[in-house]
């Protein structure tokens, strides 16, 4: 797995699209007082995330609730309009999107990678987080973080294995 240089979420402002209107939360709504999940990958509507990562989060999300999981949130250096319109096509109800559209909470998590060999521009590399009142707890990121991967790698941060290390937390 790789290694993460901070310990503490970074203190970003989230613009979120909501019924209709504008909300701004911080990086403290989302993680101030909860224990909670995030799960990062390259983009929504992308094969991997949207056959396994966010659908597998979505399916084992009662069993992540029965270990003490306030919530689950999918970040994505994409905006909110996008992010909504892809739990809507997976007919997400649980997990809640969280759109990093700058890039900024990303780049703060030092986990921000360029995918110009795909189109993308910067991006977030796959990782999944356990965040316990915004102190970093447990990471899961998957190995070999580079600029324009060739790869996709996508093993440590699944739901089954993240649901796996609770027996060992």
């Amino acid at each position: 797995m790789a290694y993460i240089k901070v310990n503490m979420v970074p203190a970003v402002d989230f613009k979120i699209r909501e019924l209709g209107e504008w909300v701004s939360k911080t990086s403290y709504d989302i993680f101030g007082n909860k224990k909670v999940i995030v799960f990062a990958l390259p983009g929504a509507f992308t094969p991997t995330c949207s056959t396994f990562q966010l659908p597998g989060y979505e399916e084992h999300y009662e069993a992540f609730k029965h270990v003490g999981i306030d919530e689950i949130y999918c970040l994505s250096v994409n905006d909110t309009f996008v992010m909504n319109a892809w739990a809507d096509s997976l007919g997400i109800k649980n997990v809640k999107m969280l759109p990093d559209g700058s890039g900024e909470f990303t780049s703060g998590m030092g986990m921000d990678v360029a995918k110009d060999n795909l189109g993308f521009g910067i991006r977030s590399w796959r990782y999944a987080m356990i965040v316990e009142n915004g102190v970093i707890t447990e990471m899961f990121a998957e190995d070999d973080i580079a600029d324009d991967h060739t790869e996709d790698p996508y093993d440590v941060s699944s739901p089954e294995y993240v649901l796996s290390k609770f027996t060992d937390i």
